[in-house]
């Protein structure tokens, strides 16, 4: 048994395999090839924060497996009236074979992992979000045919996506340049844990420094849920980390554009970026689904 917190969780391997499975996966769905490799297994999905990719994903990825999920509110079960997280924990175990959580504070999902005797998978966290970063890796290698050998550029906001892309860096050899503003860099002890794993992260405080040797240039919301209060603020602290159509023209030819969605258009992403022709975005993001499987196949398709 083995859970999914943080990319860090994976080995190099496991990780490779991941998406390789998932390549597998993806043909298997566009040749119309059904399957019931989790045929009696059912994932608990728990919501703290709204989703419409995560949920979805996870759910038609359980029942295309041959397999049932079931969507559980926060606010809708006994944790959303004060039961004890270790509690909660410890009986979800003895009636289904995993648990996606999708959370507010990574601390819930580690106690919750705890006490759990299933795989507990991580759909969200202030800290991380691996299950978004496996479907981003499976994509960039999709159109650039290797992991190694990439340099992604990162521009806006150092958050959760861009902590686990820092750890996967580490385990897939790809290097990152990081453009953020000022007192929003990504997670300090997450970069160092990298760095100590291998990573090659460069930060650079201009974005069009950034993006110059860039196959990859991704970007993100600069108000996330729970920041809602810091927006004004947000808005003119990332004003020149825009990825328009200006700053893409100064990468390279065949870069392409990555954006994890959901999209704040006219904000950190142009509508022009979105809709042109560097941009792998809708990819990136019905990737979810076939990385979705291969994470659930690893977790508890084996038993």
């Amino acid at each position: 048994m083995k859970h999914l917190l943080s990319i860090a969780d994976l080995t190099s391997e496991e990780l490779i395999e991941i998406i390789k499975t998932a390549e597998k996966l993806k043909e298997e769905r566009y040749k119309g090839i059904t399957t019931d490799y989790l045929k009696n297994k059912s994932l608990a999905m728990i919501f703290e924060l709204p989703s419409t990719r995560t949920r979805v994903s996870f759910e038609v990825a359980m029942t295309e497996l041959g397999g049932h999920a079931l969507y559980l509110n926060w606010n809708d079960l006994q944790l959303g009236r004060g039961e004890p997280i270790k509690d909660t924990a410890r009986v979800m175990s003895r009636y289904v074979h995993a648990v996606m959580m999708r959370v507010r504070d990574h601390a819930v999902l580690e106690e919750y992992a705890r006490y759990s005797t299933v795989p507990v998978i991580n759909g969200l966290s202030n800290l991380e979000h691996p299950c978004q970063v496996l479907a981003d890796l499976l994509t960039i290698y999709e159109y650039k045919g290797d992991l190694k050998e990439i340099t992604l550029a990162w521009i806006g906001d150092g958050n959760n996506v861009c902590n686990s892309l820092i750890l996967a860096s580490a385990l897939t050899g790809m290097s990152m340049i990081i453009s953020t503003p000022e007192n929003y860099e990504p997670n300090r002890e997450i970069v160092k844990k990298a760095q100590e794993l291998g990573a090659k992260v460069k930060f650079v405080r201009d974005p069009k420094d950034a993006v110059r040797d860039a196959d990859v240039i991704y970007t993100d919301v600069w108000t996330s849920m729970g920041q809602e209060s810091e927006r004004e603020k947000r808005l003119k602290d990332f004003a020149r980390y825009q990825v328009s159509e200006e700053l893409v023209k100064l990468s390279t030819e065949d870069v392409v554009v990555m954006h994890c969605l959901p999209a704040h258009r006219g904000e950190e992403i142009t509508d022009e970026v979105v809709e042109g022709k560097h941009s792998i975005i809708f990819d990136q993001a019905e990737n979810r689904l076939h990385a979705q499987k291969a994470i659930l196949l690893r977790l508890i398709g084996e038993d």
